[in-house]
């Protein structure tokens, strides 16, 4: 599931209007993902000793400690994959009713992703963190305790906003307690952590394989509920709350002491804190300002942002990963692979190529451009299922299949993984982006939901062969939409992604939306920008 995205809150003083360092995204996580903060536009970069600043070992250990709290999705999605054809057995699923289960946490998650929003607002940080990692905790128990299909619906339904309800928390704490200067790579640390959750997740049906299939996936998926316990522990006695929220609360006091533990010693926070309130003084002006009206009948250049943005998102997921991913046991067996350990082995070996290529991704998408690796990405994907959908018209030889399965997914992480989210965070301007990233959100959910709801009755009708070679086209159809709308957006200031869409739309009136500066507006007019 990859990125449920983006509560508003994330805009805080310190920020710089150019795009931060790039966030890796596995495809996994858009549970509420919430995009790089940032000033709103408008509001000049602030300069100052911040930018030199090292990161303290307390911004390490408190980061660390959120992007923990990412692993529960990643096993959610890794001990399901191999717990799956279990769950079927010993209750007597049927194939939609296993289709359901597994597709619907995607549908839960929005819920939780926008109750964490007003729950995070309303009562701080950390109890958010808390109150995610009970909904977790008691859908596993649930879900581990059923006896029909009834019963593990009631628990995907508390795992499912469990897992929404972190997800939207991790980013923004992690982005409100790190220094700006260094807030992009601090945040890809929960992107990462999912994808250590779901090798964790395929790792638990090598490591229960002895016991018998009928307790086997019920303590498979009660295991998860030992990392929920450990972030309530920290989110308790080791995390402390944002400034930002503190600030927002009117508890200077508290804020500061906090900040000066983030800091190194002697840094003046008091300056931190007056930036804190200016930048929330200015997220609530744009919030009056700018309402729905603006993305319901949008300008042509907001019209064509909402393309790009929300466009690349839904791209992300009907490429396929959710529907592969989740049934990588089924096409093993299908392709020969019944022994439970061999399955377990190949599993975490697609999930250690996997997260491979989600950390090379970090370094190209900075170093080489969004673009070409989206376009790298994209044909690979597109010729990997390509052979694997041939390998079942032919011999549906092992082998053929695995190689297939491992290109795919390492090309997904080098590219769409990360870089679906990364758009959408670098084309909104700030006083749109809450609104269009969870239109973007909110698509690439029910995308998911629907690629993952309807794989095995897609596989019953067609055929795995038919299956693929469809998914091969769409991505295809989706390279041409990244050739041919996604502009570069590698190094761009925001400014310059909204003077861009200005230009090729001929709409000037973005400006008056985005208050940008009359330089970005001159470059527009001067034709500097293409």
């Amino acid at each position: 599931m990859d990125d449920i995205h983006p509560p508003p809150q994330l805009q805080q003083a310190g920020d710089t209007n150019e795009i931060d360092k790039v966030g890796v995204d596995d495809g996994n996580s858009p549970m509420m993902r919430a995009p790089a903060p940032s000033l709103p536009i408008g509001i000049p970069p602030h300069h100052s000793e911040e930018d030199q600043i090292p990161i303290t070992s307390a911004v390490r250990t408190f980061a660390l400690c959120a992007a923990l709290n990412s692993c529960n999705l990643g096993y959610d999605i890794g001990v399901n994959t191999g717990a799956a054809d279990l769950v079927r057995d010993d209750l007597g699923l049927s194939d939609n009713e296993l289709e359901i289960f597994l597709g619907s946490i995607n549908l839960f998650g929005i819920i939780g992703a926008v109750g964490a929003s007003w729950i995070s607002d309303q009562y701080g940080r950390r109890k958010t963190f808390k109150i995610a990692a009970y909904g977790f905790i008691l859908g596993l128990v649930v879900t581990s305790l059923a006896q029909e299909f009834f019963g593990l619906m009631l628990g995907r339904i508390f795992v499912g906003m469990g897992v929404g309800c972190g997800l939207a928390i991790d980013p923004l704490y992690i982005a409100e307690i790190s220094p700006a200067i260094h807030r992009g790579n601090l945040v890809t640390w929960s992107e990462s952590a999912i994808n250590l959750g779901i090798i964790f997740g395929f790792s638990s049906l090598l490591i229960y394989s002895p016991i018998v299939d009928g307790v086997q996936w019920r303590i498979m998926i009660a295991t998860g509920a030992i990392l929920p316990c450990v972030m309530i522990y920290l989110a308790n006695y080791v995390m402390p709350e944002s400034p930002r929220w503190l600030v927002a609360q009117g508890k200077t006091i508290e804020a500061r002491e906090v900040l000066a533990q983030l800091y190194p010693a002697g840094f003046d926070v008091a300056t931190v804190v007056e930036e804190i309130k200016e930048s929330l003084d200015e997220e609530r002006r744009l919030e009056k300002n700018v309402g729905w009206g603006v993305i319901v009948s949008p300008t042509p250049a907001v019209k064509r942002m909402l393309i790009v943005g929300v466009g690349s998102a839904i791209a992300q997921q009907i490429c396929g990963i959710d529907a592969i991913q989740y049934y990588l046991v089924e096409i093993l067996e299908d392709v020969g692979v019944h022994d439970t350990n061999e399955q377990a082995a190949w599993l975490i070996l697609l999930g250690c190529l996997k997260f491979s290529f989600l950390i090379l991704a970090g370094r190209l998408f900075d170093s080489k451009g969004r673009r070409p690796l989206f376009f790298i990405s994209l044909t690979g994907m597109a010729f990997s299922l390509l052979a694997i959908s041939f390998n079942f018209f032919g011999g549906q030889y092992k082998g053929v299949t695995i190689v297939g399965l491992a290109s795919y997914m390492s090309f997904f992480s080098l590219g769409m993984g990360p870089g679906a989210w990364l758009i959408p965070s670098e084309v909104f301007f700030t006083s749109i982006r809450a609104k269009s990233m969870s239109i973007a959100t909110f698509t690439n959910r029910i995308f998911a939901a629907i690629m993952a709801m309807t794989v095995l009755s897609a596989e019953n009708t067609i055929g795995w062969g038919s299956y693929f070679l469809i998914l091969s086209f769409i991505c295809c159809i989706c390279l041409a939409f990244f050739y041919f709308l996604v502009p570069e957006t590698k190094g761009k200031h925001l400014e310059e992604m909204a003077a861009y869409f200005a230009e090729i739309t001929n709409d000037s009136s973005i400006f008056e939306l985005g208050k940008l500066d009359n330089a970005s507006k001159t470059k527009v007019e001067d034709g500097e920008l293409t």
